[in-house]
This record gives C-alpha cells, sequence and structure tokens, in this order.
C-alpha cells in the first residue's frame, strides 16, 4: 500500500506536472478541451486509466472543462498512486489537445 507523501516530496513532484495544484489533501487540474465531444473522450480514457489503477478521481465536466481532484482517501492524504494518476491524466489530456487551466 502507498504511504503519504510528504509536502517536499509532493512540491517536487508537482514540478513536473504544470497546471496542478496541493489544495488540502488533494491535488486538482482542470483542462480545457477543444469542444465538447472531445472533453467526453478525454474523461473515458482516464475512467479506463484510472480503473486500471483502481485509483479513481474525482471528475467534474462543464461544457468543455474538464476539472479533476485527485487523493488516496484511505490514507487520509496523498500518496504516489494520485502523482501517477496525474501523469496519466495530463499525458491524456496533451493527446486529446486539451489545455491545462491555471
Amino acid at each position: 500500500m502507498s504511504r503519504l507523501l510528504t509536502d517536499e516530496e509532493l512540491d517536487r513532484q508537482l514540478q513536473d506536472l504544470p497546471g496542478w495544484a496541493v489544495d488540502g489533501t488533494q491535488i486538482l487540474a482542470g483542462f480545457e478541451a477543444p469542444d465538447f465531444p472531445t472533453a467526453i473522450r478525454l474523461v473515458d480514457e482516464v475512467a479506463t486509466e484510472a480503473e486500471d489503477m483502481n485509483h479513481h478521481p474525482d471528475i467534474d465536466i462543464r461544457w468543455r472543462t474538464v476539472h479533476f481532484a485527485l487523493s488516496t482517501h484511505d490514507k487520509g492524504g496523498l500518496t504516489q498512486l494520485d502523482v501517477e494518476l496525474a501523469h496519466r491524466i495530463s499525458q491524456a489530456a496533451g493527446r486529446f489537445g486539451a489545455r491545462a487551466r491555471g
């Protein structure tokens, strides 16, 4: 099982994840897709990745903007699973032409 990351570890790892930020016990990012159907395809791609990892994000979609919130709830904070899923989400967003929103 993953252990909680220290603030230092998390800060260092988030440097490689543009658009992601810590908010309490979760990391958040939003991505703007070129259009609504592309945003839905991004959500579908992330759902498949999350299912493969057995680590599921909170997802909110508003027209063509998709917001993701990651946390390891059973650990009460952030673990390496969250960072890995954030990388996978960012990579999927890039493949779909979605830009990180700041």
